[in-house]
């Protein structure tokens, strides 16, 4: 901002009365439509629940950066999408529409001159068209086979010309209908997981087994074992870990030992305890995690019970893994999640 445009504004500008003014103007805007919201949203929902092909999703300026939103959106929930820029499209992308496609027009007006030019085409080429617009007869709402109209909304805009609570309502129109198609899916968690591997959501939704530790960096030894043996034998773990999970002749589960364990010995002086069977000084029916559950779960058992390990087990009892506090709070530069991702998750969310 040059010094001249600085001088012109007003002295008693109140910049958070009218950053409150912008907010309060939008969130009045989407409660009026989603009270005005009727059968049109359903029957949109139903083009997009009954789609055979994709969805391919259009329109111009900032209402194609809505659009590109929305194509995440429904991607990441189930419906698979596309974005087909309105330009690009007249030039040859449209050969990217297939007859089982549903495309979807983001136009307020309602007269975009780019998405005029595709109404033609898009009758030809996809299944079905929806309209997502301000005005139900402008040239889009009355083209298209569903029209989801909005109304008349006042920009938050000073000049009441920027796009801002028209792009708002159409953002929120957007998630309303993805996630109501989702949940028509019954698209679940674990199936939402499948599509975010990475990130900070991703590893919120990574199970037990994709962290915990297993083969040579886990230590097992029967409960009928001498303390003394069981640690002397089983220093070969290839990553330090001061657990011990103890089975019986079966291979289930019944204790666990741990260098916390093993520090309580030397301090009650309890020398006799290092040749006696372990099973007489390990935790018996320690907490455990089946390899499906959550890690956040995981970490919030972790974090509730001030513990570090954990035992993985199987259906059986049988302990197939360990999952180690160090590993949770790994680095984020090797991919490790850390428990702050967690904190606010792990406190609300229990067991599978």
């Amino acid at each position: 901002m040059t010094a001249a445009a600085a001088r012109q504004i007003e002295p008693t500008f109140d910049r958070l009365a009218f950053g409150r003014s912008v907010l309060r103007t939008e969130a009045a805007a989407l409660a009026g439509v989603a009270e005005s919201l009727g059968e049109s949203f359903g029957a949109a929902v139903d083009l997009l629940f009954r789609c055979k092909g994709r969805v391919a999703v259009t329109g111009v300026g900032k209402s194609a950066d809505v659009g590109q939103k929305l194509v995440g959106t429904l991607n990441s929930t189930g419906t698979r999408a596309y974005l087909l820029d309105a330009t690009k499209a007249v030039h040859g992308d449209l050969g990217m529409v297939h007859p089982d496609d549903v495309a979807i027009l983001f136009s307020h007006s309602g007269e975009s001159e780019e998405l005029v030019r595709l109404l033609g085409p898009l009758k030809h080429l996809a299944a079905k068209t929806l309209a997502i617009t301000g005005r139900a007869k402008g040239t889009v709402g009355q083209a298209a086979d569903v029209c989801l109209c909005y109304g008349p909304v006042t920009e938050a805009c000073p000049n009441a010309l920027a796009p801002s609570t028209s792009t708002t309502v159409m953002l929120a129109l957007g998630d309303a209908l993805a996630l109501t198609v989702s949940r028509l899916r019954q698209f679940s968690a674990a199936d939402f997981a499948k599509f975010h591997p990475s990130g900070s959501l991703g590893k919120q939704l990574a199970t037990v087994s994709q962290l915990m530790r297993t083969g040579p960096d886990v230590r097992v030894a029967s409960d009928e074992e001498l303390v003394r043996n069981v640690f002397s034998r089983r220093r070969g773990a290839a990553r330090r870990t001061g657990a011990v999970m103890l089975v019986d002749e079966s291979g289930r589960l019944t204790g666990f030992f741990t260098d916390s364990d093993l520090a309580r010995l030397f301090e009650t002086r309890n020398d006799s305890a290092f040749d006696r069977p372990v099973s007489e000084v390990m935790t018996r029916d320690p907490l455990t995690v089946p390899p499906s559950a959550r890690l956040r779960d995981a970490v919030a058992l972790l974090r509730g019970k001030r513990i570090s390990e954990l035992p993985v087990v199987d259906d059986a009892g049988k302990p197939v893994g360990l999952l180690d506090i160090t590993d949770v709070i790994g680095t984020p530069e090797a991919g490790r999640p850390t428990l702050r991702l967690f904190e606010s998750s792990a406190a609300r969310s229990t067991l599978d």
